[in-house]
């Protein structure tokens, strides 16, 4: 059966090009500026985008434009399919404003594209995206689609740490002061996302502390009979994990994660890990990793 709608999101949604094309959701690509060098926000660009970084190349990011995402809408409604457009928190990026400015152009046609601001990025856009392609291949008309992407990106918590906030205070994405904690004696923040913003979820002193520190949030997250808080009867869960320039790392964090949720009894139905895109690992800086909880329904 072919869907009566079809979902679209954007690229630091991160999700593995193979996911996006088994879900049949459709990818709008954001752009990333190296040395004046304007690249799609791909996989190819992030793995280019890594080592120039480290190499102390200038680096910044654009929305989509207007055209681009109308072509994007209009390749996913596939003559009369409504779309629902999933997009990374209004807060940190004018992409959702574009969308919509998108699917009004394609309203006066007689085309509808129902754009949701998922206040959240990366992984948290990216879940939300394949509940809402699950439900869209279910039969469920848009606005239960939209309705089951705005819970699960308002349900999802979006966990990373990052060796230095240099980047993401450069970028604008968090003030001095966070900056400060994380220059001051080896103190490193847990970062989250909170209104659509990132936020200090907690400090630790050193890296390695700060990623186990991910690890228990997030088998808090998840939950399961045998976690050490008190939860309500537990739900599955869907994970994804991210890293921008250190698979190793990446691996090492989804083992000790899978051994830890083992042990309370969460339900996980799956697993995705993938790189950062560009344009989010422009703002993280190498070595940044993530973890991403949400319902899977």
């Amino acid at each position: 059966m072919n869907p009566t709608v079809a979902v679209v999101t954007d690229s630091t949604a991160s999700l593995p090009p193979r996911v996006a094309a088994v879900y049949g959701i459709g990818v709008a690509p954001l752009h990333v500026v190296v040395a004046g060098d304007d690249r799609l926000d791909d996989a190819a660009s992030s793995a280019e985008l890594v080592d120039r970084m480290r190499a102390g190349a200038a680096v910044t990011t654009s929305q989509p434009s207007v055209g681009e995402l109308v072509a994007v809408f209009r390749a996913a409604a596939d003559g009369d399919r409504e779309v629902v457009s999933l997009h990374l928190s209004g807060e940190l990026s004018g992409t959702v404003g574009t969308a919509r400015r998108a699917a009004a152009l394609l309203a006066a046609e007689g085309r509808r594209v129902h754009v949701l601001d998922t206040r959240t990025v990366a992984g948290g856009t990216g879940l939300a995206a394949l509940a809402a392609a699950e439900a869209a291949a279910a039969g469920r008309p848009a606005d239960q689609v939209v309705a089951v992407a705005r819970e699960t990106a308002a349900k999802a918590q979006v966990l990373f740490a990052v060796p230095e906030l240099g980047w993401l205070q450069r970028g604008g994405r968090i003030g001095p002061g966070a900056a400060l904690v994380g220059s001051a004696l080896g103190i490193r923040p847990v970062l989250g996302i909170a209104d659509g913003r990132i936020a200090v979820v907690e400090t630790v002193r050193g890296l390695a502390r700060a990623r186990r520190r991910l690890v228990a949030r997030a088998v808090q997250a998840a939950g399961g009979p045998g976690a050490r808080v008190p939860h309500p009867p537990a739900v599955r869960v869907r994970l994804a994990l991210h890293h921008f320039g250190d698979p190793a790392e990446a691996r090492e964090l989804q083992d000790q994660l899978a051994a830890a949720l083992a042990e309370t009894g969460a339900l996980v139905a799956e697993t995705l890990r993938s790189e950062l895109t560009a344009v989010v690992g422009a703002h993280t800086g190498p070595g940044a990793l993530g973890v991403v909880v949400a319902p899977a329904g």
